[in-house]
């Protein structure tokens, strides 16, 4: 082989692990976004427990003893 052939390859090559590098970087930040929606779409719902439980715990507590 030539070394202009050998130096075409080499820049073909480049250029593909620069595309590639760029598209893990995208499904990269997808996943984190991913991770961080799901735990707070989970963790929401949790700490609203923390403040509801109590609340109908009284309710009902007041309503037994009337």
């Amino acid at each position: 082989m030539e070394d202009t052939e050998l130096r075409q390859k080499l820049d073909a090559m480049e250029a593909q692990i620069a595309r590639v590098e760029k598209t893990t970087r995208r499904i990269y930040r997808f996943f984190l976004v991913m991770v961080v929606v799901s735990v707070v779409a989970f963790a929401l719902p949790l700490i609203g427990l923390l403040f509801a439980i109590p609340t109908l715990l009284s309710t009902y507590a007041t309503i037994g003893n009337i």
